[in-house]
């Protein structure tokens, strides 16, 4: 994969633009504190068959942090940037957590660029205020090591980090390397942001995928979110936590693949 990089909206965005150059186009958007490495499985599964497009939001992996303040109609329209700077009229938009959120906005404000969305482990509403507000605080003062432990908990399952103790370490040191301005400020705009309104009126296919024992965004909290879309989906991965591609992409790339033929898509 070669490094890419395009200069939009103040800052700069890191990207990959894989597989068939002349195909229908995937768009994958990250959680909180991850870069676009925790698709590579899900890439190497559709780029045989799709333009596939990952990428670092600001503030996270390679990507600059920028001096505007964060909220998730900026992340999202820095999406909309780099969809216009690779000249992609429209996509297959899958966000995982924020990256929902910001897929969630981006069907909202520019429809007619969204052909289907995959919201994974993902809600119109994320926590609350005090929550959000008690992690901006401490990693103000201690620094992103003082949330690995409890996050990576919440993260994965417990049964995943048993069987991949070294993975696992690898995706909290992804983590912990996550600029605390970048973190802080999109901590924030997941605390701003209450798109139950627009996303209940989305008119798109769209399926809502949860992992069974996500503690960030409960199964529950996303299912509530698919009945609340008209014609949604909700599928459930058993056994899984906040980050079905990292610990089940097979399952996930089975569930997006029956979407996109479900829905013609393509």
């Amino acid at each position: 994969m070669t490094l890419k990089v395009a200069d939009l909206n103040g800052t700069h965005l890191h990207y990959a633009d894989q597989g068939r150059q002349d195909a229908p186009v995937l768009v994958f958007s990250n959680s909180l504190g991850t870069d676009l490495r925790i698709w590579d499985d899900v890439v190497a599964a559709f780029a045989p068959a799709f333009r596939v497009i990952t990428y670092d939001k600001r503030g996270h992996g390679l990507s600059g942090i920028g001096d505007a303040p964060y909220s998730i109609d900026l992340h999202t329209r820095d999406l909309l940037s780099l969809l216009d700077h690779l000249g992609v009229e429209n996509a297959i938009v899958c966000g995982l957590s924020v990256g929902g959120l910001i897929a969630q906005h981006l069907a909202a404000i520019a429809p007619n660029r969204v052909r289907g969305l995959i919201l994974c482990d993902t809600a119109p509403k994320i926590g609350d205020a005090t929550g959000w507000n008690t992690r901006i605080d401490a990693i103000a003062k201690g620094g992103m090591e003082v949330i690995g432990d409890a996050v990576i908990e919440r993260w994965l399952s417990a049964s995943y980090r048993a069987r991949k103790p070294a993975l696992s370490a690898l995706y909290q040191a992804m983590l912990v390397r996550t600029p605390v301005a970048g973190y802080g400020g999109t901590c924030a705009a997941i605390r701003d942001a209450d798109l139950t309104k627009s996303t209940s009126a989305l008119s798109r296919p769209v399926l809502c995928v949860a992992g069974s024992v996500d503690q960030s965004t409960p199964p529950d909290l996303v299912r509530a979110m698919a009945d609340s879309i008209a014609h949604a989906k909700f599928a459930l991965i058993e056994g899984v936590g906040h980050l079905p591609p990292i610990e089940a992409p097979q399952e996930l790339c089975r569930l997006i693949d029956g979407f996109i033929k479900e829905n013609a898509l393509v």
